[in-house]
């Protein structure tokens, strides 16, 4: 066949370690015998971001606002482990961090549902999407230990100098801890268009939790930005698109989560989004077998795994010892990216191609083919475990039938 012609590069962003080992495998084996790829290519894995102080990752997110779509391999977050391994200038900070930042994009997560692996609540027969706020809450924190006898106080100076001050707690008979929390509407705002948009995009309902009846003047703003941008904004479109919002108390919502088949957005603040994501990761399967991607409200997307570099199967591989490491992910990460391209530039067959290899991908695990993690989950009775670079052989010759 020939290959297909891209009009407008990816923004191409590479890794580290086994997953930066598994990026160039899939490129090799699953893309470029099919499709003329056109990247713009920034290597973020640890090595060049020391050389470039961090520059590279920067740039990369800059390239995405200008080309509109990403795909990121997994990247290291430096520790003090990390510092003495890679001989590191800084402990540099995590690449996803500083994107987020450039870009004010919402993290979108979902699971890829495959038959015989089977999600840990019943009724769940569709993939559940959280919406991460990027920004803010105890991730952007202050926080002291206290002494017996200390007052704490809220003090805001406004502009003019001028003081507004508000107790917190007077520490009587022991000592304790307090801890300050930010956000900005403007944040929260952004948060809330790429919500809407990415509802609208994926024809999904959406919902909203806070716990806005304690925290009435931080949640409640959330509920109010949420309540206002809707109404003003999207309030005709989703009803154009036959599509819900829904507010409710986080509490509320995660009985009406564990009661549901899925099928909608489930929209977090960024300490919520963290958590529920990884529960709802690990109730459907494997965070090898999650979708990621993060939407700015202008319409920028960048797609990624949701998982780590894979260390322990890195180290294996150097040793030259067979790894059996789960792609799929990744593979996503890439179908997403380009369907994505494919629907700005106005390529159907690019689009076309992602749907084919998504199915390719899915029908190898259902038919019984599939890595260690997924062999371990899946209730099928027929199965076998192959390793990392068979799994993709295998994924290949089912793609080779439908292209």
């Amino acid at each position: 066949m020939a290959k297909i012609e891209m009009k407008t590069p990816l923004v191409e962003m590479d890794g580290d370690e086994m997953t930066r080992v598994i990026w160039k495998m899939i490129k090799d084996k699953l893309l470029l015998p099919y499709i003329d790829l056109k990247t713009e290519y920034y290597d973020l894995g640890l090595v060049k971001r020391n050389e470039t102080n961090d520059q590279i990752t920067i740039d990369s997110a800059n390239a995405t606002k200008k080309y509109g779509v990403a795909v990121k391999c997994a990247t290291i977050t430096p520790n003090a482990q990390r510092m003495t391994e890679y001989n590191l200038k800084e402990m540099w900070k995590s690449p996803n961090g500083t994107i987020r930042a450039i870009l004010d994009g919402t993290v979108f997560r979902a699971p890829i549902l495959v038959k015989g692996i089977n999600p840990l609540i019943p009724t769940w027969t569709s993939p559940i999407t959280i919406a991460r706020h990027a920004y803010g809450d105890i991730y952007k924190n202050s926080e002291m230990k206290v002494k017996d006898g200390s007052k704490a106080e809220l003090v805001v100076t406004d502009k003019d100098g001028n003081e507004t001050r508000q107790l917190i707690h007077e520490f009587s008979g022991s000592d304790g801890i307090i801890q300050g929390v930010h956000n900005i509407n403007e944040s929260i705002a952004s948060f809330a268009r790429s919500c809407f948009n990415f509802a609208l995009d994926t024809k999904q309902d959406i919902w909203f939790s806070t716990k806005d009846t304690i925290s009435k003047k931080y949640d409640h703003t959330f509920k109010d930005i949420f309540a206002d941008i809707f109404e003003t904004e999207y309030k005709s479109k989703f009803e154009n698109a036959g599509i819900e919002y829904f507010y409710t108390l986080i509490d509320d919502a995660v009985a009406r989560v564990v009661r549901s088949k899925g099928g909608y957005i489930w929209a977090c603040k960024n300490y919520d989004g963290d958590v529920m994501s990884d529960m709802v990761a690990t109730a459907f399967g494997s965070l090898g077998m999650m979708t990621s991607v993060l939407v700015s409200p202008t319409g920028v997307y960048e797609y990624e795994a949701a998982h780590g570099t894979v260390t322990r199967h890195y180290y294996k591989h150097l040793k030259g010892e067979e790894t059996s490491t789960n792609s799929v992910a990744t593979i996503f990460a890439w179908t997403g990216a380009l369907r994505k391209r494919g629907e700005l530039d106005k390529l159907p067959e690019l689009s076309a191609f992602a749907d084919k290899l998504e199915k390719a991908t899915v029908r190898t695990i259902e038919e019984g083919i599939m890595t260690g993690d997924l062999y371990v989950l899946s209730t099928l009775e027929n199965k076998k475990k192959v390793n990392t670079e068979q799994f993709l052989d295998e994924i290949n010759e089912r793609l080779k039938q439908t292209v």
